[in-house]
């Protein structure tokens, strides 16, 4: 029975013991920062929908840590001190496939913009509420031309975050339809949602053809009354 007392002490005291080593673990407290970028200009994407990936050698387990983009193309991560390979997720954003890595030092607050080459990009985007409808005109730019236009959108939603999934309304226009080299008319319908509120957040979106991916404009807040 004494036995069985000190065994049952000492398991007590190896899991307090390993309590207490998880309790002090220090989180990471440095913070790396950037943008996605071409030519120096940070490129509107849907939010989260794109991931970069930061990879650390010299440790036993060498794995992935993911980054998600914001819709404005900008990103960050709380991380240790170090130096990491930050790389592109193959297939997973609206520009030309990039198998190069960025060296990153990662020492307190770092920033770091990540040059991609777009398909297409967006040079300017208006919008304008005339009675049941936002009218919207862009300007596109083809940049890689290894691959086609698929289509062009407008969004309307309620909230800043808007994309070709969170929408309260959409419409479209096909490749077949748009001029790339003439400025660009869209129109969407005003459902009754944003009435109510009385403004919406617009945006206009370009696929290209073969990429699951838009490059967006950046959300506009427009008044509807």
């Amino acid at each position: 029975m004494k036995i069985l007392r000190i065994f049952i002490y000492m398991l007590v005291a190896s899991v307090m013991f390993t309590s207490c080593e998880k309790d002090n673990f220090e989180a990471p407290k440095s913070k790396l920062t950037g943008r996605i970028v071409y030519n120096g200009e940070a490129i509107g994407l849907r939010s989260d929908g794109v991931q970069l990936e930061l990879w650390q050698h010299g440790y036993d387990l060498f794995n992935k840590i993911p980054v998600f983009v914001a819709q404005d193309g900008s990103f960050s991560a709380e991380i240790f001190d170090g130096n990491y390979k930050l790389t592109l997720v193959r297939g997973n954003g609206p520009w030309a496939e990039n198998t190069d890595s960025l060296d990153v030092n990662v020492s307190g607050s770092t920033v770091i913009d990540v040059p991609v080459d777009p398909y297409f990009i967006i040079d300017n985007s208006s919008f304008q509420p005339a009675g049941d409808m936002v009218n919207a005109t862009v300007e596109i730019s083809h940049i890689n031309t290894g691959r086609d236009l698929d289509r062009v959108k407008i969004y309307l939603g309620e909230t800043i975050i808007v994309d070709d999934i969170l929408n309260v309304s959409s419409a479209e226009k096909l490749a077949a339809d748009v001029d790339v080299d003439q400025t660009i008319s869209l129109s969407a319908n005003i459902p009754q949602i944003l009435r109510n509120k009385g403004y919406a957040f617009a945006r206009v979106g370009v696929k290209t053809v073969g990429v699951a991916e838009f490059v967006y404009s950046q959300p506009i807040r427009i008044n509807l009354n």
